[in-house]
């Protein structure tokens, strides 16, 4: 998460089955469950060059697989505890980067955990934090050979790095990035 869990919180539950037998009437289930309130960051990254390979060199078959992968990461929500919890939040912010160098993690954006103060809530301080450390990576090493970048954000956050990058939608995520991972080919 990019914040500090501070201390969990217990949800006490029970269980009652009222068909069961007179003679065995009582509690089916009764417990305590642990749970938290978090803001996630998710990565991944694909290596367009070896995943050609793997899918036998078929440009059309790898597109498609790219597609794919990339708006199931962005749609996929676990499965654990939804039916306690409901957890099915969209991401607050999609980005895309289509390079030529090595793979980048944002994850040291929230090695100072994040929090909510005055600024902002939880989430819109998470993504003010992404967008400086972006800034704060672009600045140091240079873009590292990125043919696009898109961002999308549901919050209301002034980004400062990724600004000239931002797209209306995570439709325009997905389009600028597959166009730049297959030139020519259009998404």
């Amino acid at each position: 998460s990019t914040n500090k869990i501070h201390s969990m919180e217990m949800d006490y539950y029970t269980a009652v089955d009222d068909l069961k037998p007179n003679d065995t009437a009582g509690a089916d289930m009764i417990g305590t469950v642990e749970f938290n309130s978090a803001c996630f960051y998710r990565y991944a990254n694909l290596d367009l060059g070896q995943l050609t390979k793997n899918l036998q060199n078929d440009a059309e078959l790898t597109q498609k697989t790219v597609e794919a992968f990339i708006k199931a990461s962005i749609h996929a929500v676990p499965t654990g505890k939804q039916n306690s919890f409901a957890a099915h939040n969209p991401p607050s912010l999609v980005l895309a980067v289509v390079r030529d160098g090595s793979p980048v993690s944002l994850a040291n954006a929230f090695v100072k955990p994040v929090s909510p103060n005055h600024h902002g809530d939880l989430v819109s301080n998470s993504i003010a934090e992404l967008d400086k450390y972006y800034g704060q990576l672009t600045k140091m090493y240079g873009d590292g050979g990125a043919k696009a970048t898109a961002v999308c954000v549901l919050e209301d956050v002034e980004l400062k790095s990724l600004k000239d990058h931002v797209k209306e939608s995570v439709q325009e995520v997905i389009i600028t990035a597959i166009n730049a991972a297959f030139p020519g080919k259009g998404a």
